[in-house]
């Protein structure tokens, strides 16, 4: 099977197929001359690191560990800054610091960073002032400036990503390598802000029991204890614009396939997993760890042919199945979808998306979500997984370690007209600090539930 796909398949096989999602490029000989540079820079993700997080999937699928996945709705080349950086690192340890004391098993971390910089659109075109122009696909396709001229698809853009996704990376491996996660010092993750939280007083009986087992190992094993300030911390994005992840998309010595070396797991949106397009068709030649999202509308039948087609030897944690049905329609769809895939033997993770399915406008046509509407999705998805004797292992969530005001409701009781006190992202709305931490309280809880 993996002779077949490599004798039918390239980096840019995908360009015979239907392309989705992706505007045309008007200056083709700039587009070629910028994906010959892109193809010619180091790597930003290593295939041992790939391979790495591959593992640590498949402990998710067996039910032995849980998967983390958040970050930013789509990627600012602006906000590339030391701060957002940090406080994006933050509160992912802080998330995982909560779940690991709670649920008691592995948690792996991976990031919408570092090259989340493309977004799908229901239409290609949008009318500001009378005219027709592109609509923004995010900063690795266009500008979010409303003129004509910025909305232009631009290849430059494939280069200043990669830039700006390599100057991230550094910045996070320095952070995660050298003592911002040290478990020595728990009080470095506080946030001002966290004191109004309700579970404030959970959250810091939860550090001071931490900082107790801490200072109990280094007394009996001080050498063990210096593993403690290091933290392991994974890439991903959408696979939207090809051009970007092709470019980025070799072999490596000694060992078998290709690898997107931009990222350390892609994952196909709702909008791009058509059977016949260029999208699956890329997916299906990298050895990455591969996402699928499915919402409505989606066939069970052809669902398990994609994921058949991206993983043909069923081989585990090679597939991340992220369901994002919304509150009102999960219940109806996602048993029949647990359990057909149960049939065919896939090993794959599951993984709750609870944000894309729960999204609204407000009075004032601001695109919001509420806290309460993603909680529920959340509780759904647990207690389906629990009546079907599946395992539940990730969360998917849209989120900002930044104090924003973009999703209504959590324990601070954000409503509609505080939206635009702190009203930041381009795309899709984020769950705040404060909002992310509290969801992570209650995402344990409801693991225990399923599982202990």
């Amino acid at each position: 099977m993996e002779k077949t796909i490599q004798q039918s398949w390239s980096p840019v096989s995908w360009k015979e197929k239907t392309i989705k999602q992706l505007p045309a490029y008007t200056n083709v000989p700039k587009l070629e001359k910028n994906y010959k540079k892109l193809e010619s820079l180091p790597p930003l993700v290593t295939s041992w690191e790939i391979e790495a997080l591959k593992n640590k999937l498949a402990d998710v699928s067996s039910g032995k560990s849980f998967l983390l996945q958040g970050g930013d709705c789509a990627e600012s080349f602006e906000a590339t800054t030391s701060p957002k950086i940090v406080n994006m690192l933050k509160v992912m340890l802080q998330m995982s610091f909560i779940l690991i004391h709670e649920m008691g098993v592995p948690v792996h971390r991976v990031g919408r960073i570092a090259g989340q910089y493309a977004k799908p659109r229901s239409k290609d075109f949008e009318t500001i002032n009378g005219k027709e122009i592109h609509s923004y696909r995010g900063d690795l396709i266009n500008r979010f400036e409303a003129t004509k001229q910025a909305r232009m698809p631009d290849s430059d853009r494939l280069i200043e990503g990669y830039h700006k996704a390599g100057l991230t990376l550094n910045f996070l491996r320095a952070l995660a390598d050298e003592g911002f996660a040290d478990l020595r010092h728990p009080e470095q993750w506080e946030m001002d802000f966290m004191l109004n939280n309700e579970y404030y007083k959970e959250y810091e009986a939860m550090v001071n029991s931490i900082t107790k087992a801490v200072r109990f190992m280094e007394s009996i094993s001080p050498s063990r204890v210096s593993n403690l300030q290091k933290a392991d911390f994974y890439t991903s994005h959408e696979a939207l614009n090809l051009y970007y992840d092709a470019a980025q998309t070799r072999q490596v010595p000694r060992k078998k396939g290709y690898f997107n070396l931009s990222s350390h797991m892609v994952w196909l949106g709702n909008r791009t997993r058509d059977l016949d397009g260029a999208h699956v068709e890329y997916f299906r030649g990298i050895q990455n760890p591969v996402g699928i999202k499915v919402g409505h509308p989606f066939k069970v039948d052809d669902i398990l042919k994609l994921i058949e087609t991206l993983n043909p030897t069923h081989e585990a944690g090679k597939v991340v199945v992220i369901s994002r049905f919304g509150k009102n329609t999960i219940e109806e769809q996602l048993p029949p979808f647990i359990r057909a895939i149960r049939r065919e033997g896939f090993p794959v993770v599951w993984s709750a998306d609870p944000m894309h399915g729960n999204t609204f406008s407000t009075d004032n046509s601001i695109k919001t979500r509420n806290f309460d509407h993603i909680l529920d999705e959340i509780k759904s998805s647990f207690a389906i997984h629990r009546a079907e004797g599946s395992y539940l292992g990730g969360v998917h969530l849209e989120m900002t370690g930044d104090n924003v005001t973009e999703c209504v409701g959590g324990a601070e009781g954000l409503n509609e007209a505080e939206l635009s006190n702190n009203y930041e992202t381009f795309c899709d709305p984020r769950l705040n600090y404060q909002q992310s931490l509290e969801l992570a309280f209650l995402i344990a809880k409801e693991w225990k539930q399923s599982y202990l």
